[in-house]
């Protein structure tokens, strides 16, 4: 069978790949894209909720904290590319950006098509070789070199460079079924245990498994997770909503990330998380501020007078919790009872016994070994002209567009430098 030659070879359709394509192709490199299913971007197309959270617009030195997983190992990259350059590589594409809260950064469009056509289009303008419904089988290697590429179908593609960027685990029905983890070992490389971030708590609680809350969103709250000894691990503000198998949303999904190490690290079966509904406040500042409104409408019973405090849905289980009967008024409630009303407000607790599996996180964490590759162009150091970008490696982030950045800065680089390996060394 004849072998066809390409500078780089780009294994990977997400926006890694895609952005590594392009960047490599802009330094004139002939540039194969193989994508195993039938479209680009399909994960891509779900971020953000369909509209595409393309980056976050925080400071650097903020970027690198909404990256638990490996962040300091990016610095290098956002010298050469970082999200003030997505910002203007989108706006050069025509593609008009917008600001919202936390930093994310969306297409004024809202919609995430808008984001991969004009990708798509630009590699297309760029002469990338894009092809549909190519699954690698394996990379090929000779004397510590990457020669070439097998496809599934037995065809083999000849070329110095290779970029994976396929993916992790989670999300598989966007096609990260964990494909390259077996190329990057046959290469020599360490993969680090995945597990899964940005993904659902479960819970055991009694008021989980009878579904008391299931449903009930709460805005601006704070959660905290403990490690066994008591010690905070991660407080985490934001949004986060009750389900049928324990908590999720924004807020949870940044603790998740947290869990299944400090299970592993302590070997436990639970941790603790508390849920703090008033996190503007110390927990004296709530007691005075409740205590102040209770004793205006003191003839009102305790269940009405909470209404203003709680969602409806949580105050039965609230006063179950300190022994108050829901029909007695203010004047009839003890004050230490009042106190632990306010605590359970600033502390609501959250017996957390795991996660929801890994392929139905939003992000793999764990990966290749970042140990093993140079920060500087995503070379291997095991594999001459093999190269990592995005969710493959042992790099993970807060969801908030960090990720995708990840995504994007590292897969500029990948292709950047791909293409110039004669170059650089």
């Amino acid at each position: 069978m004849n072998k066809r030659t390409y500078d780089v070879v780009v294994i990977g359709g997400g926006p890694a790949g895609m952005m590594a394509s392009v960047s490599a192709a802009q330094q004139g490199a002939k540039v194969l894209l193989l994508e195993k299913g039938e479209v680009l971007g399909r994960k891509l197309m779900i971020s953000g909720g369909g509209r595409c959270n393309v980056t976050n617009a925080r400071e650097l030195p903020e970027l690198i904290e909404n990256i638990p997983g490996n962040g300091r190992f990016l610095y290098s990259v956002f010298n050469l590319f970082n999200n003030r350059d997505i910002v203007r590589y989108f706006e050069n594409l025509g593609i008009k950006l917008k600001e919202e809260d936390r930093g994310r950064m969306f297409p004024v469009s809202d919609k995430a098509k808008t984001v991969r056509d004009a990708m798509v289009n630009h590699m297309k303008e760029l002469g990338v070789n894009i092809r549909l419904q190519s699954p690698v089988e394996r990379l090929l290697f000779a004397d510590g070199s990457v020669k070439g590429v097998r496809l599934i179908s037995g065809e083999e593609i000849t070329t110095k460079s290779v970029v994976i960027a396929a993916g992790g685990k989670s999300v598989p029905q966007s096609g990260s079924t964990g494909d390259a983890y077996p190329w990057a070992e046959e290469a020599g490389h360490t993969i680090t245990p995945l597990f899964p971030s940005a993904v659902g708590l479960t819970s055991s609680d009694s008021w989980v498994k009878n579904n008391a809350l299931q449903g009930l969103s709460l805005r601006n709250i704070e959660q905290t997770l403990y490690n066994p000894n008591g010690k905070k691990i991660t407080s985490e503000e934001g949004d986060m909503i009750f389900t049928h198998f324990g908590i999720s949303g924004p807020a949870t999904f940044r603790s998740s990330r947290y869990v299944t190490p400090a299970l592993k690290k302590f070997g436990c079966d639970t941790l603790k998380l508390t849920i703090d509904l008033y996190p503007q406040d110390s927990e004296q500042q709530l007691y005075e501020r409740v205590e102040k409104e209770m004793e205006e409408e003191a003839g009102k019973t305790i269940k009405n007078l909470l209404k203003k405090w709680l969602p409806e849905r949580m105050i039965p289980l609230m006063l179950e919790k300190v022994s108050v009967h829901p029909e007695i008024n203010y004047h009839q409630l003890a004050k230490n009872a009042l106190r632990q009303l306010v605590s359970l407000m600033k502390n609501f607790p959250v017996t957390i016994n795991g996660t929801l599996p890994l392929q139905q996180a939003t992000v793999t964490a764990g990966g290749v070994n970042v140990r093993e590759i140079d920060p500087r162009t995503m070379q291997s150091k095991k594999m001459n002209g093999m190269f990592f970008a995005g969710e493959v490696m042992d790099v993970d982030a807060h969801t908030g567009g960090y990720n995708i950045t990840v995504a994007f800065c590292t897969g500029y680089v990948a292709g950047y430098h791909a293409a110039r390996m004669d170059t650089d060394q």
